[in-house]
């Protein structure tokens, strides 16, 4: 009697995780190319402000303060453009719904 009772146990354990599994599955998003756009995306946005900040190195060595606050305002404006274009969007429809009526 002991084993039979094992044995239900074990068959409804196993068909309460077929049950679940899939649904668990499927909840959590296993949507790979988003997953690695997302990670590319972060790996980009390290590299670009590395670049930025040897090249910022590179005008603060050399004393040159406007031309680094130049430089700087234009990576952040060309960062934004590139790095969040959904927010690039908004503000434009924002813009556009201020200039044209």
């Amino acid at each position: 009697m002991r084993r039979a009772a094992r044995f239900l146990l074990l068959v409804c354990l196993t068909a309460l995780v077929l049950l679940v599994a899939p649904a668990a599955a499927q909840a959590a998003g296993n949507d790979v190319g988003r997953n690695l756009g997302s990670l590319l995306r972060d790996y980009a946005g390290q590299i670009y402000g590395g670049i930025i900040a040897v090249v910022g190195l590179v005008f603060l060595l050399n004393r040159k303060f406007t031309e680094l606050a130049m430089y700087f305002l234009a990576a952040i404006l060309v960062g934004w453009l590139v790095f969040s274009p959904d927010q690039v969007a908004d503000a434009a429809r924002a813009i556009g719904r201020r200039v044209l009526p």
